[in-house]
């Protein structure tokens, strides 16, 4: 795939600018989840500002530990919510239970930097016999498939709800709403000039917006709660108690919400039981993250036309995203982790730059004080990130099938390998031991691995 802007190319300061704030959009309701589920776990208190500011401080250490040769944003990681409720887990106290957080955070890192050294001696090549295209291909493609469902649910959900806590909006709406910013999102990629080619997700995203703010305003004005999709009250939480400084800048982020100073008492609590209980929570989980790391890797470097595991190195990746995870964890509480978004994004924008990538990282950090933008985030309908995400996980998924057109499937070998990947993967085979759940993603992977070296020189062809 050709690419608009390279990996060293430095696009305009206005440009720039709005490419990060692309991006930003692209990543951002994933990672201000992760905080929110694992609150509604466990009652903690985790801030999602605090999580998307770690989101870019670990992108920053990403980027540096790959000499800014990589452009690859980290987020808050889905695959440790598990582990973060284990954190809380056996009546230990919040403070406590923050200090886990970090630990295990720190745990997971020096699985990454273990392997790190590992790759460093021995090299990539076995990686390349372990993980070939006939593995790697169908596995990028189940992590844009196993979230398809996501996209599809996200389209029927509103934002305004009823005192049950379900969504008023008749899902026809929704999904004309969730379209509308898919179609918008298709015709700016494809059709588009200039800077509407490079931006069809801010314009998807607003098109989406405005035609549900379009048909809120008709169900308000008509009390027709079928039609009212958007949820204005998530707006006028900035000045329904006046206006002041805390309107525009959420200073409380740097005086009480990063997750190490909530953690200070916790780790004179600390025990070797509680210490052990953490490492088993995390490390297994590192492993898996470490798989959907290579093949995020794979995957971009096969957009962008350069192999990022060679260069800057799959030695440097790995250091970058583990130190870069007990970095985010720190702040936010969430371990990071490569986002398939951020790379969809990517593909369907052709721009590779890594400035953006640093602007992003640094706009993150920003924008987590800045009220009105998370506001304006929060107030997002469901059904209009669905249709812009029904691209982004959609590019991931066909990325993955380009992959695979490398591949001769008239030998049986190569056909069995890729389909048990495909299926296992769609299928949503996961594995669970105790509290440690292998995700559907790495399960596919694994069993991929296993049937291509068992396999191996089986060669036959169809007739």
């Amino acid at each position: 795939m050709n690419m608009i802007f390279g990996v060293k190319d430095r696009p305009k300061f206005g440009q720039t600018i709005l490419f990060a704030i692309q991006q930003l959009l692209a990543i951002m309701a994933a990672t201000l989840v992760v905080p929110v589920i694992t609150n509604g776990a466990t009652g903690s208190t985790l801030s999602p500002a605090a999580a998307l500011f770690g989101a870019g401080v670990g992108t920053l250490v990403y980027l540096l530990f790959t000499k800014f040769r990589s452009p690859v944003f980290l987020g808050s990681s889905f695959a440790f919510l598990g582990s973060m409720a284990a954190a809380f887990a056996g009546g230990v106290s919040m403070t406590l239970g923050y200090a886990g957080l970090i630990l295990g955070a720190v745990f997971a890192g020096f699985v990454y930097v273990i392997i790190a050294a590992a790759v460093k001696v021995a090299g990539v090549k076995w990686l390349d016999r372990l993980m070939p295209v006939v593995v790697i291909g169908p596995t990028v493609s189940i992590i844009g498939l196993s979230l398809a469902g996501n996209a599809v649910s996200d389209l029927i959900k509103g934002s305004v709800v009823n005192a049950e806590g379900a969504a008023v909006a008749s899902p026809l709406i929704t999904v004309l709403c969730g379209l509308a910013a898919l179609l918008v999102t298709m015709l700016c990629a494809t059709y588009g000039k200039k800077m509407v080619r490079l931006i069809p997700f801010i314009l998807g995203i607003l098109a989406g917006y405005a035609v549900a703010a379009v048909f809120t305003l008709i169900g308000n004005a008509t009390a027709t709660d079928a039609l009212k999709v958007l949820d204005f009250s998530k707006l006028s939480v900035l000045w329904e108690n006046g206006v002041t400084l805390k309107t525009f800048v959420n200073y409380e982020l740097v005086t009480k919400d990063f997750v190490f100073l909530k953690a200070a008492k916790g780790f004179a609590e600390l025990n070797w039981g509680y210490v052990s209980a953490i490492a088993v929570a995390y490390v297994p989980v590192a492993f898996v993250v470490f798989a959907e790391h290579i093949a995020d890797h794979k995957n971009i470097s096969s957009i962008i036309g350069k192999d990022l595991l060679k260069d800057p190195g799959l030695s440097r990746t790995l250091l970058g995203d583990g130190v870069g995870s007990m970095a985010g964890a720190l702040l936010g509480g969430c371990p990071n982790t490569t986002y398939g978004e951020s790379v969809a994004c990517v593909a369907i924008t052709r721009n590779a730059s890594v400035v953006t990538i640093l602007a992003t990282a640094i706009l993150a950090m920003l924008v987590s004080f800045f009220s009105p933008f998370v506001a304006f985030v929060n107030s997002i309908p469901g059904c209009v990130m669905g249709g812009v995400c029904i691209a982004l996980y959609g590019f991931i998924a066909v990325s993955g099938l380009k992959m695979i057109q490398q591949v001769d499937l008239g030998k049986d070998n190569n056909l069995f390998v890729v389909s048990t990947i495909l299926v296992t993967g769609i299928g949503g085979l996961s594995l669970t031991f105790g509290k440690i759940t292998i995700t559907p993603v790495a399960v596919a992977l694994i069993l991929g691995i296993l049937a291509n070296q068992i396999l191996k020189g089986r060669s036959a062809n169809r007739d």
